[in-house]
């Protein structure tokens, strides 16, 4: 099932190789970069301005947008602090840009104003389970990212718990596929992320690394975020993500050669090398 094309709504993402998504953080507190792209306390549309066209220059395939922290810990925000981030962004980029853009929400108003307002894809890290998000996507026509958390960013990382972190991780995300499916989403419309350090300890997700082609197996695009992430902090023994760029390519490109149809990224130009790289080794030995 899983389309070398997806359709985007005027717009084609072609997935013939890894696609590669640009993080655009609109929040002060995310774990990366958060509070980068502020002047104060007000989020600067000239900053994000030239973060975006930098990251296309770059290589970016996908900018994805989100003004929500998700990260271990994070406080909610209410749905008009995310509309007031996120709905100037995106008509900023919709009318300056040629490029795809994703909205990473989980707040089905958040979804409907940005399909209104252009976005190409709706990105979920808790599968559509909030009041109102599974119609919102069902009615945009989008595509989809459905991605798998244990708990909410508040708990997540509080002892999560797996019998069989794999067969969960797969079974849960079927489910959501499914639900999407009989609420009137196309099959083909589905992209699938295992969700790493969203509820997982290391072992959890090193054992999930290491199955993504059984996601892949499932006939849909798989999206993986490892980027900076304390999972690579944790194997190097660093402390900071501004010292996880090496290990956060690493693994994209090792995640791209496990089948991973769309790597999402805080550092486009090295992780664009990198796969330019693997797949021109990958050309060369097909020949």
């Amino acid at each position: 099932m899983s389309a070398l094309r997806l359709k985007c709504r005027d717009k084609v993402l072609d997935l013939s190789r890894p696609a590669i998504m640009g993080i655009v953080n609109l929040t002060p507190d995310s774990f990366s970069d958060g509070g980068q792209l502020y002047a104060g306390s007000r989020l600067s549309q000239s900053k994000t301005l030239v973060a975006i066209e930098k990251m296309l220059k770059d290589g970016a395939d996908i900018i994805d947008i989100g003004g929500e922290s998700t990260r271990p810990g994070a406080a909610e925000v209410s749905e008009q602090q995310e509309l007031d981030r996120v709905l100037p962004i995106l008509e900023l980029i919709v009318s300056r840009f040629d490029t795809l853009v994703s909205v990473d929400t989980s707040t089905a108003v958040v979804m409907r104003e940005a399909t209104a307002k252009g976005a190409h894809l709706i990105n979920d890290v808790r599968g559509l389970r909030r009041d109102g998000a599974l119609d919102a996507v069902a009615q945009s026509g989008l595509p989809v990212c459905l991605m798998h958390m244990q708990n909410q960013p508040q708990t997540m990382q509080i002892r999560p718990v797996y019998q069989d972190v794999v067969a969960e991780v797969l079974a849960f995300l079927a489910d959501r596929k499914q639900d999407c499916i009989d609420a009137g989403i196309a099959a083909e419309q589905i992209i699938l992320d295992p969700g790493f350090g969203f509820g997982k300890t290391l072992t959890n997700n090193l054992t999930l690394f290491n199955a993504i082609d059984q996601f892949v197996a499932s006939g849909h695009p798989v999206l993986v975020g490892v980027s900076r992430k304390a999972m690579i902090g944790q194997m190097l023994g660093t402390e900071g993500s501004s010292q996880r760029l090496i290990g956060s390519v690493t693994m994209a490109v090792l995640a791209a050669q496990r089948g991973a149809a769309i790597l999402r990224v805080h550092d486009v130009l090295e992780t664009k090398q990198a796969i330019d790289i693997w797949q021109a080794i990958t050309i060369k030995e097909q020949d």
